[in-house]
């Protein structure tokens, strides 16, 4: 059933849009590139017995993270979205996309310092959200928590249930300036690569609009819609290991691809040089 065009947003949704009328801080991204393959980032690599340098703080995409990640300090992750992040399709709570997220972020850190740094990824998916829902609950479930970074899991109802795409880019919008009014980073993570949403008219317009917002925004997005296409490309994974008999949800071998992508993604826009082996 179609959702109302204008439910009530969170107080700090609605205080966030007035800073819309700052000036974009880049350019908006191509159409065509939206879905057109991995990011390309490169490091050097650094002996694993010391620390990496980190970029300046000021170029990092995620300023919080970067700082935390120098200091050695502990870091509060809440992954925020629908049934990829709630983990429908897993067999069990251990194989979703958060729980070997966690892990595999606190291996990747104990092998840059001597110190071991703890690493908390909340679970805050649930099924069947849209922006609507999610825009809902962004206070209680998210900011409540008060993490330093975001994943932001978005877009993949919004087609079959009726969000326009200009509401889906307004919410997405309002949520990422609430999140960084907090003072906690947030990094995007775009649709799932499946036969349901292929199947779904007009699904690609909001992946679409999931990039330009954030673009226009300065946001790093998990891109796992082009992962996924590479992910068979390379043999990787086929698309019945990736996605379930329900033709949306990822299996287990499609979250644990895609923890290690997030990880990767999260750490270099942190400013910190990836390891090859965590890039797939």
């Amino acid at each position: 059933m179609p959702i109302p065009a204008r439910l009530p947003v969170i107080p700090m949704l609605g205080l966030a849009l007035v800073a819309l009328c700052a000036p974009a801080r880049s350019e908006p991204v191509p159409v065509h590139a939206v879905h057109a393959g991995l990011d390309a980032e490169t490091a050097i690599p650094q002996p694993k017995t010391v620390r990496p340098a980190l970029h300046a703080r000021t170029l990092a995409r995620l300023p919080r993270l970067a700082g935390l990640v120098a200091k050695g300090a502990d870091i509060r992750i809440v992954a925020f979205g629908s049934s990829s992040t709630e983990g429908i399709g897993a067999t069990s709570p251990a194989a979703t996309y958060p729980a070997q997220l966690q892990e595999d972020l606190e291996s990747r850190l104990d092998k840059a310092a001597s110190d071991h740094q703890f690493v908390t990824v909340l679970n805050r998916g649930k099924g069947g959200d849209d922006a609507e829902a999610m825009a809902r609950r962004l206070e209680r479930d998210v900011l409540a928590d008060k993490p330093d970074l975001v994943i932001w899991q978005t877009g993949s109802n919004d087609p079959m249930t009726g969000v326009s795409v200009e509401r889906f880019a307004e919410l997405t919008r309002a949520g990422i300036l609430a999140i960084r009014a907090t003072g906690a980073d947030v990094i995007l993570m775009d649709q799932q690569w499946c036969k349901r949403l292929s199947g779904t008219a007009g699904s690609e317009l909001y992946g679409t609009a999931l990039h330009a917002v954030a673009s226009e925004l300065d946001v790093p997005v998990i891109r796992r819609n082009a992962m996924m296409r590479a992910w068979v490309a390379k043999g990787l994974l086929t698309p019945t290991q990736m996605i379930g008999p329900d033709g949306l949800h990822m299996t287990d071998a499609g979250y644990n691809h895609l923890a290690k992508a997030a990880m990767t993604q999260i750490l270099v826009s942190a400013g910190l040089p990836d390891e090859t082996s965590a890039r797939n």
